[in-house]
């Protein structure tokens, strides 16, 4: 039997509260996150992703109480990222009840973060959160950003998806700026390039805006496809886009 595919919602966070916008400008209010949290995980959601996309703009640790709630009412894996700069903050968020840890600008800056991170806790720990942008100016068209994408840098995005995974990260968060927020469907290209350079998880994420996005993300390679706002505005359930994937023979977890 294939392995399931996951559907993981994602609550991007700031200030203790779950925002959205599109191509990360322009957040707006969208709910309490261990509320929303609690809500996906009746709906059947195999993950959640808690990012705090201010923590590092702001130069600060994520919110770890609200990590801590938000554990108390979720009983699937968490994912928390944002702010992390060390593997003692790795220890406090797993203290507080976060099973994986993405990390993103602080593992740019210094490499050997991932590591550390995969030495001390595990691989499995570590979730490699790339914000994505197109550009001309890389190899492969894609182009590395930081700080919640309002910071371009000089890596092509496949050279470091691979320096990552040889350097211990476990799985790989690709979220395109281009199309986050933008509800026109998740960037098929992007998602098959990073198919082909790493051996280990693909979750696709950015432009998921109606349920015949999710089932071609998977058929491009993902592992796992993650959403915001139309699970947000409750445009659609996570048991609805489970149910679309395994329409198109895709199977998921029930």
């Amino acid at each position: 039997m294939a392995l399931a595919r996951r559907v993981i919602p994602c609550l991007d966070v700031a200030a203790g509260r779950v925002v959205k916008g599109v191509n990360f400008l322009d957040l707006r209010d969208m709910g309490d996150p261990v509320e929303l949290a609690k809500l996906y995980f009746e709906q059947g959601a195999d993950e959640v992703t808690f990012l705090d996309v201010t923590a590092t703009v702001d130069e600060r640790s994520t919110t770890y109480d609200v990590v801590r709630r938000t554990a108390e009412q979720v009983f699937i894996p968490l994912t928390v990222g944002g702010g992390v700069r060390s593997a003692e903050d790795v220890a406090r968020l797993l203290a507080v009840g976060a099973d994986k840890i993405g990390v993103n600008s602080a593992a740019i800056a210094r490499p050997a973060l991932i590591d550390e991170i995969a030495d001390r806790f595990g691989a499995q720990v570590v979730v490699l959160s790339l914000d994505v942008k197109r550009a001309a100016s890389t190899p492969s068209g894609f182009v590395v950003t930081t700080h919640g994408g309002r910071t371009e840098t000089t890596l092509d995005a496949l050279d470091w998806a691979r320096e990552a995974v040889e350097r211990g990260a476990g799985e790989l968060l690709v979220n395109s700026i281009d199309a986050d927020g933008t509800k026109q469907g998740f960037d098929l290209e992007l998602v098959r390039l990073m198919r082909q350079v790493a051996a280990v998880p693909v979750i696709a994420s950015g432009g998921a805006g109606a349920l015949e996005h999710f089932a071609p993300a998977v058929q491009a390679g993902a592992d796992a496809v993650l959403a915001a706002s139309v699970f947000h505005s409750a445009q659609l359930t996570v048991g609805q886009v489970k149910d679309a994937m395994a329409a198109e023979g895709i199977e998921v977890r029930r």
